[in-house]
């Protein structure tokens, strides 16, 4: 699960690197857990899923050129696959022709890093993507009509009140207010919060809403919490 790092700058992802050569996957996983993400490593497309089964990652750095199936199929299977077509991929390529960078965009590919690169460039790409695919993971404050919340701090003020909210809701809510206006189901909100390789009944996911419900209600503010009848939960300023 997602976390601030030391020094409260960025949160923490979990990032899968499929990467063939040994040195430079260490070279990657050092200067990522240097950036306080944690890294999971696969060679193949093959140990990829394999590892993706147990644990969905928050963002998967891909190797175009891979021993058997290539980086291109790697990003399409991911792409097609329900549980895996919203997770963020950075393709790693020494390709710089730009046909070669289209057709990884194309194929899915949410940003393409060519070889040689410098380990602060990556990190800075990571980060970029997280902003703009996973709001959630980055330390930005997000306000919502009178509601603000602050990821660093872990404080909430609702019509200027401070709002006491346990871990569970925390996350929760800040997930809610990234992602203004859409439709979650429960099992979405369960991978999300308590991650998917977490066995939780979907009902856990009502009652952490109605806490959280509970808690805005001083500040008038639990009506920005919605329930959309037959497919989970949205959050709205309306």
């Amino acid at each position: 699960m997602a976390d601030l790092n030391k020094k409260g700058e960025l949160m923490a992802a979990t990032i899968l690197v499929v990467e063939d050569e040994p040195a430079i996957q260490e070279l990657i996983s050092y200067n990522l857990q240097l950036a306080g993400h944690r890294v999971i490593c696969a060679e193949t497309g093959e140990q990829a899923f394999t590892l993706i089964k147990s644990e969905l990652p928050d963002l998967v750095l891909l190797d175009w050129m891979l021993p058997g199936a290539s980086g291109i199929d790697v990003a399409r299977k991911l792409r097609a696959n329900d549980r895996t077509k919203q997770v963020p991929i950075i393709m790693l390529t020494a390709r710089t022709d730009e046909r070669d960078k289209l057709l990884g965009l194309e194929t899915g590919a949410d940003d393409y890093i060519t070889k040689p690169f410098s380990p602060r460039e990556l990190v800075a790409r990571i980060k970029a993507v997280l902003r703009r695919r996973a709001p959630q993971m980055t330390d930005d404050i997000v306000a919502m009509g009178d509601l603000r919340l602050d990821p660093v701090s872990r404080r909430v003020t609702g019509s200027g009140k401070a709002i006491d909210l346990g871990p569970t809701e925390f996350r929760l809510l800040h997930f809610l207010m990234t992602h203004p206006g859409r439709v979650h189901t429960r099992a979405q909100f369960l991978d999300q919060i308590w991650g998917d390789h977490v066995f939780v009944e979907e009902r856990t996911v009502d009652v952490h809403i109605r806490r959280l419900r509970k808690a805005l209600e001083d500040s008038g503010l639990e009506h920005m919490i919605q329930t959309v009848r037959g497919a989970g939960y949205r959050m709205s300023a309306d």
